[in-house]
């Protein structure tokens, strides 16, 4: 496991994991515009991993809990749109060579998507169930983020943005793909 993974990111409470994710989230962003080759490749594939399965954690474990917030519903649901739109730029992207001259507009097209995104989910979401919840039930979260990060999908599946589709078809397609990861990366090494 790349020590770029959420599986990596320690902290006790689900505010904590997803704000310290966001954080690598961006880093990341900013290892894959400044290097080029194998090294962007490297950076650029940690990227999609982590943010495939960070969405996926966020729409099957904290959005349905920010539901029950007072306005809730709104909230999540334009987080949920701007989720699928992040997801389908970066499916896109992860059809790319990362050597293809469109390939950092792009980047920097999702780069803004996805950390407006974030500063919407810290304010709106974030904030308000670190002060709804005690901290036993924000560390209990914490553990059913990373327990759904490590059987989520390792790339972009835009249209399965809520709890129940990726419940659904998950575990079938986070198979899919950590086969293909596993094929890809065998074939890097030969």
């Amino acid at each position: 496991m790349s020590a770029t993974t959420p599986e990596k990111v320690k902290a006790n409470d689900v505010v904590d994991l997803l704000r310290a994710q966001h954080g690598r989230i961006r880093d990341l962003f900013d290892a894959v515009a400044k290097s080029d080759g194998k090294e962007r490749t490297d950076a650029f594939r940690d990227l999609v991993r982590l943010l495939a399965v960070h969405e996926t954690a966020e729409e099957e474990i904290v959005h349905p809990m920010a539901r029950s917030l007072p306005g809730g519903d709104g909230i999540v649901d334009d987080r949920l749109e701007e989720e699928r739109r992040a997801k389908e730029m970066l499916s896109e992207l992860d059809g790319m060579d990362t050597a293809d001259p469109a390939f950092l507009p792009k980047l920097d097209e999702l780069r803004m998507a996805v950390l407006t995104h974030a500063r919407a989910e810290e304010r709106y979401e974030f904030d308000r169930l670190g002060d709804r919840f005690n901290a036993a039930q924000l560390k209990g979260l914490a553990a059913a983020v990373r327990a759904a990060e490590a059987i989520a999908p390792t790339h972009p599946h835009p249209g399965t943005e809520s709890a129940a589709k990726n419940m659904l078809a998950g575990p079938a397609v986070a198979v899919m793909d950590r086969v293909r990861d596993m094929i890809r990366d065998a074939r890097d090494k030969s």
